[in-house]
């Protein structure tokens, strides 16, 4: 039987997602925010905390999320948001209004793996003191906030930041350079942060643009000529890096490099020399 010579020189495509290598399609899912500082990457518990990802997916898929921002801020600590959004914001009378909520959720802290407040994870905000009164108000922890799993039966992680941990820390700082400025509205707005510390307007409020994004899958694609074209779905506003080697063991080697736009994208290898591996590194 005849061989095709070039029939071993694809071996492998990767995906590395935020120094994770993932080589098939995940039971979790994502979810991008999308803030004036820059995207986060989250990784939702879809098997763990079922009821928790499905409500906060339900928010999203509603559009309840929409036009909604970060309300509440404490350096060192969390950042929240879920609870309030701008009715009207391209228009002439734009006002802060409430999310509007489908009812309370049951408490998941202790239903599937263990999950812990520590730093980037994200968990669900509820009223103090009632264990199942979370709705729809979220918060990202900023530090190992563990001491949060003994408060009434704990509070609910439901997911874990893949990329965008250099967003949180800017929220971590307090420094005037840093650019977020604190605005007391008063309620539960007492310490919202702001893109701006005079003359403060709707367009100076850190907006959380919520979507749901699939997993990034990569395949490679024969041409007629020997080359090999690779494909794979990316991811908006991060950087897109297509990486290769002939040998695993071997240095990666950066063949080209692209803003994700959230669609397909597609580089070429007119290469016909050894095998190659590749993977697409998302950063």
């Amino acid at each position: 039987m005849h061989r095709d010579p070039h029939s071993r020189r694809l071996r492998l495509a990767l995906l590395v997602l935020g120094g994770l290598v993932l080589t098939a399609a995940r039971a979790d899912s994502l979810a991008q925010f999308s803030t004036p500082l820059g995207d986060i990457l989250i990784r939702l518990y879809d098997p763990d905390k079922p009821a928790t990802v499905q409500n906060f997916k339900r928010y999203v898929d509603e559009g309840r999320f929409q036009d909604s921002f970060v309300q509440r801020w404490e350096p060192g600590f969390v950042i929240q948001g879920g609870g309030y959004f701008v009715t009207n914001r391209t228009a002439a009378s734009p006002k802060i209004a409430v999310v509007p909520t489908f009812g309370s959720i049951t408490n998941e802290f202790s239903v599937g793996r263990p999950c812990s407040n520590v730093y980037g994870t994200i968990a669900m905000a509820r009223v103090g003191g009632q264990t199942n009164s979370a709705t729809s108000q979220w918060f990202i922890n900023l530090a190992d906030n563990t001491g949060l799993d003994a408060v009434d039966g704990g509070f609910t992680v439901f997911g874990h930041t893949m990329l965008g941990t250099n967003v949180l820390n800017r929220f971590n700082s307090t420094a005037v350079t840093n650019g977020i400025f604190a605005l007391n509205l008063g309620g539960a707005l007492y310490q919202m942060p702001v893109l701006s510390d005079t003359s403060v307007t709707y367009e100076d409020i850190i907006y959380t643009q919520i979507s749901l994004p699939a997993w990034p899958q990569v395949r490679i694609e024969r041409l007629a000529d020997g080359a090999r074209r690779i494909h794979w779905n990316s991811l908006s506003n991060f950087v897109n890096r297509v990486e290769g080697t002939t040998n695993l063991t071997a240095a990666w080697e950066l063949l080209g490099q692209a803003p994700g736009t959230g669609h397909e994208m597609t580089w070429t290898d007119t290469s016909i020399g050894p095998r190659r591996f590749y993977r697409i590194r998302i950063e």
